[in-house]
């Protein structure tokens, strides 16, 4: 099925993306999009972890979702979407809430990749701290409510960030903390909008994990 990507890349590529180890952290809007781009695009030992289930508020941006699946577990709809795709794909799943008391013992599993796309800033917070101590390279998801337009989206770092409430509170507990803040991030730099519920077009968080695929696709197609 890779043909196409092939002529694209070469075949010692797509060897070196197949190779790759990757935790998929969340697969809401996000984390659904960059599992999908993560299948697509050859990289078969993923690892997708998510603690809740399908809600029909879910149906107008994550992949994973359709209208027979409410209810079910995210993580099963994950694996079962990815194998419809390739049904030879390494694909495992954990059902679990991340916790400070869990999150290490999950990441030191010898990932090359980690993709953070949970909306728990305790967590993101964390993640970048065992960065700088486990050998895993982290790219992480900022805010994606409350904006509509895609373009505004890119492949940044913590400490660049602008026009984002989550990415600004992260920002703030990794100084605090002098933690380095050139972590790899996905962020917009739209205004968001001033709404109290927090909506969301299906554009930004599907492009958002788009972005967050790229980042390591590129990475290991410019070394």
């Amino acid at each position: 099925m890779f043909d196409r990507l092939i002529k694209l890349i070469g075949e010692d590529k797509l060897k070196e993306i197949d190779s790759k180890r990757i935790l998929l952290i969340g697969v809401g809007g996000v984390g659904s999009s960059a599992l999908e781009a993560l299948v697509r695009n050859g990289f078969n030992h993923i690892t997708v972890v998510d603690y809740d289930t399908v809600d029909i508020t879910n149906l107008n941006r994550q992949l994973i979702t359709n209208s027979s699946n409410i209810g079910n577990l995210k993580v099963n709809e994950a694996y079962t979407r990815a194998k419809l795709i390739r049904p030879d794909i390494n694909i495992s799943t954990q059902n679990i809430k991340i916790t400070s008391d869990n999150l290490l013992t999950l990441i030191d599993s010898g990932y090359d990749y980690i993709i953070d796309a949970c909306d728990d800033i305790n967590v993101k917070y964390e993640l970048i701290y065992y960065s700088m101590k486990m050998d895993y390279k982290l790219i992480e998801s900022m805010g994606t409510a409350k904006k509509i337009d895609p373009s505004k989206l890119s492949i940044t770092t913590l400490d660049k960030t602008y026009n984002d409430p989550l990415a600004r509170k992260l920002r703030y507990m990794v100084r605090k903390n002098h933690i380095n803040t050139k972590v790899k991030v996905v962020s917009s730099s739209e205004i968001p909008k001033k709404i109290n519920d927090k909506g969301t077009c299906s554009l930004v968080p599907n492009y958002a994990g788009i972005l967050l695929v790229s980042y390591i696709l590129n990475d290991i197609l410019n070394k």
